[in-house]
């Protein structure tokens, strides 16, 4: 069967056999008693993790002409949803041989030549810790907002061994598709500083779902996994066209999702079985990249230290390359499907992320991808480099 890095990449069967059965109110309350005793703090379900952080941002009540400083190299709903809550994002940009997270340096030097930054937005890019404890100190120093965003790094440990999202003053999730915890859509805010705790929230999870978006959700589980079988038969790739002709797939950037929406009791039903499957996912991913890591050219990679790979999620294996296009086509030929880069429209300001963002390319560590088919990426992406 073809690799893909999205389109269903946590679905296998029994996930879709789960996806075909009804939620019940029980798993909505089940979900929020399981991410407060997580993350030690109070609750609230949305339909989005955008809409999550627009919450935490409106509910701190900040000046108006407050900054939010977020990583340069990340998605574009991060930066709506600030805009969203009626702030501007302050991009702080990626150092060389840093990573793919802004440095505490960058922060310490951000902060002290702009006094309008009131909250700072951690995400550990595709599940890489950054230096929380100092991210940390300089927030409490200078009286920041401290929002952890797990979108890519739910199971992350910080060098500290502190778990992602026991850290902060706030924490987001993000449950859309492709992300480490996929219930094909999803949003949590836990609220972990008591200050802002018991606050009464304007409707935020009283507002429904259409049914048509819904129906969409329901169907996006069984519809991707019959996609990636039909392609061994030739005809996946033409029924993917068509699905998305006749506008019948979940469309994850979907602008309308910057209200606040309450998160259906079937989407929390799906949550909640992909935590129980947590620990064996991130087992599954660790191998991966662990098998990329000592296959693959050290040139290549973004992380040179072994153990980074032990404290992380894994929800993609980052490379940089030259001439990118060029090996996502050759690895097409081989029914590897790796176009889905992630980010490609990152912070003008920030030349770092952007040089970055043109040469970077993320393999999958997702369980439909075996150890087996890692070494097998691993030897196309060698034999590419030979016919440079």
């Amino acid at each position: 069967m073809p690799i893909f890095n999205s389109l269903g990449s946590s679905y296998n069967l029994k996930y879709v056999l789960k996806s075909l059965s009804r939620g019940k109110d029980q798993d909505s309350k089940d979900f929020k008693n399981y991410l407060e005793q997580k993350y030690n703090g109070e609750a609230i379900l949305l339909y989005k993790g955008r809409e999550a952080l627009t919450l935490a941002l409106n509910i701190l009540k900040l000046p108006k002409d407050s900054r939010v400083a977020i990583n340069g190299f990340t998605c574009v709903a991060v930066f709506n949803a600030i805009r969203k809550a009626g702030f501007e994002p302050f991009c702080l940009d990626l150092e060389e041989t840093e990573g793919l997270n802004f440095t505490a340096k960058t922060l310490a030097e951000s902060i002290k030549n702009n006094k309008k930054i009131k909250a700072v937005v951690v995400q550990n890019t595709f599940g890489y810790p950054c230096d929380i404890e100092t991210i940390q100190k300089l927030c409490q120093r200078n009286n920041l907002t401290l929002i952890e965003d797990l979108a890519h790094c739910v199971g992350t440990n910080y060098p500290s061994g502190k778990e992602a999202g026991t850290v902060g003053d706030f924490v987001v999730l993000s449950l859309s598709q492709d992300k480490i915890i996929d219930a094909v859509s999803g949003g949590a805010l836990v609220i972990r500083n008591k200050k802002f705790a018991n606050i009464k929230i304007l409707g935020a999870i009283e507002r429904h779902l259409e049914g048509v978006i819904r129906v969409k959700d329901r169907m996006y589980p069984l519809e991707t996994y019959k996609i990636r079988l039909l392609y061994k038969f030739g005809i996946g790739k033409p029924y993917h066209f068509l699905l998305k002709k006749l506008n019948l797939l979940s469309n994850v950037m979907n602008e309308s999702f910057y209200e606040y929406y309450s998160l259906p009791n079937w989407n929390a039903s799906l949550a909640l079985y992909q935590f129980k499957l947590l620990e064996a996912q991130l087992s599954h991913r660790k191998k991966n990249a662990k098998i990329y890591f000592s296959n693959l050219p050290r040139s290549l990679l973004i992380y040179n230290e072994k153990d980074m790979y032990d404290r992380s999620s894994n929800l993609r294996f980052p490379i940089i390359v030259g001439h990118r296009r060029d090996l996502l086509d050759f690895l097409k030929k081989k029914g590897i499907h790796l176009s889905d880069v992630w980010y490609t429209d990152v912070a003008t300001e920030c030349p770092v992320a952007i040089g970055v963002s043109k040469k970077i390319l993320n393999l999958p560590t997702h369980i439909n991808v075996s150890e087996h088919d890692a070494i097998k990426i691993c030897e196309l992406i060698n034999k590419w480099l030979k016919l440079q």
